[in-house]
């Protein structure tokens, strides 16, 4: 940007590096210690996915079925628990997070989810934490490094958990509020449902101006768990008039990496699609999800060798650069320090 005599150029901020669920390809996903990692990694935030205990508080785990995540299976006291459930239109086998109080949960411990891809050495280490502890650990580090750091709350399957009675949303403004750190640092609430979105706007109003929201969009010819049939698919949602609707309730946008660079069936990087300008035309914030360092999650065009569970640093880092080249405004990523490289 050119200047005259006398002004300075300003730069644009740079993008948010964004903790996908910690350190995930470092530590187990959702545990305090994959959190401080990506702290120390150089993470701008993080980003814990919210459930509910039978009891009501809120604890971090990806999905509300925590077999593939805890060592609950090894535990024959809960062996009566494992059943099939309906969640967001299909059916689920296996434990889950609304059936246990915070103190059987805290009996057991985190493991790896991709066990076959990043091992298991620190499986049954971790506990899993409750969303107070992942915002004192944030403000504790927050305080020793000088820096704000960002939470990035996702609410997980929220139909779902108040067709229970365990509705998510004023648990989480009440967390937030209770807390003299998200009090005034930055917060985003994400989710791929609509109508919690819309419906924590109208209670933020204009007092909470440190919580932004955030639609996530999932597979284009899927629809939000809480849209009928019929209704908007993710899809609609990415065209230019679907995003100027979406800015009406949302400050950013949470796409899939394809929807803002596809990948052709050659395994080759596309050209940018028109998302991210559409979306910054409409008001909003573009943050896509997710970048992973082994080949297995990276166009083919990148991989090094072909064993699809190598580490591939610079893979990642030629695939970030190429959204980052799109306008992109931050990105999930499960290795931070890899984002970080690409950014900086």
């Amino acid at each position: 940007m050119p200047t005259t005599a006398g002004q300075t150029e300003v730069q644009p901020p740079a993008p948010l590096v964004i903790a996908h669920r910690g350190a995930s390809a470092v530590l187990p996903e959702h545990t305090l210690a994959a959190y401080a990692r990506a702290i120390e990694d150089g993470a701008d935030y993080i980003e814990p996915d919210l459930v509910a205990t039978r009891d009501g508080v809120l604890v971090a785990r990806h999905e509300g079925e925590i077999g593939g995540t805890t060592d609950v299976a090894a535990h024959p006291a809960f062996a009566d628990r494992r059943t099939t459930r309906r969640v967001d239109g299909r059916e689920i086998e296996g434990w889950f997070v609304e059936d246990f109080t915070l103190a059987e949960l805290r009996s057991l411990r985190a493991r790896e989810r991709l066990p076959q891809l990043r091992g298991t050495a620190h499986d049954g280490l971790y506990a899993v934490p409750t969303f107070d502890e992942i915002v004192a650990l944030v403000a504790r580090e927050s305080a020793a490094r000088g820096r704000e750091l960002g939470l990035i709350p996702e609410l997980k399957h929220s139909t779902h958990f108040s067709a229970r009675g365990l509705p998510l949303e004023d648990r989480l403004l009440d967390a937030l509020a209770a807390h003299p750190y998200t009090r005034s640092a930055a917060v985003v609430i994400q989710s791929f449902e609509v109508g919690n979105l819309r419906a924590l706007r109208a209670k933020l109003g204009e007092g909470r101006a440190n919580i932004r929201l955030l639609q996530l969009l999932g597979a284009a010819d899927a629809r939000p768990a809480d849209i009928a049939a019929g209704g908007p698919t993710y899809a609609d949602m990415a065209t230019a008039a679907g995003l100027r609707e979406v800015a009406t309730y949302a400050d950013v946008l949470g796409p899939q990496l394809g929807y803002v660079v596809p990948v052709g069936a050659d395994g080759r990087l596309g050209k940018p699609t028109t998302l991210v300008a559409d979306a910054h035309a409409a008001g909003l914030q573009v943050m896509p999800y997710t970048f992973r360092p082994e080949n297995r999650f990276l166009p083919r065009s990148l991989w090094q060798g072909e064993d699809p569970r190598s580490r591939n640093e610079e893979g990642a880092v030629a695939h970030i650069r190429a959204l980052l080249d799109a306008g992109i405004d931050g990105f999930f990523t499960d290795d931070v320090r890899v984002g970080r490289r690409a950014v900086d």
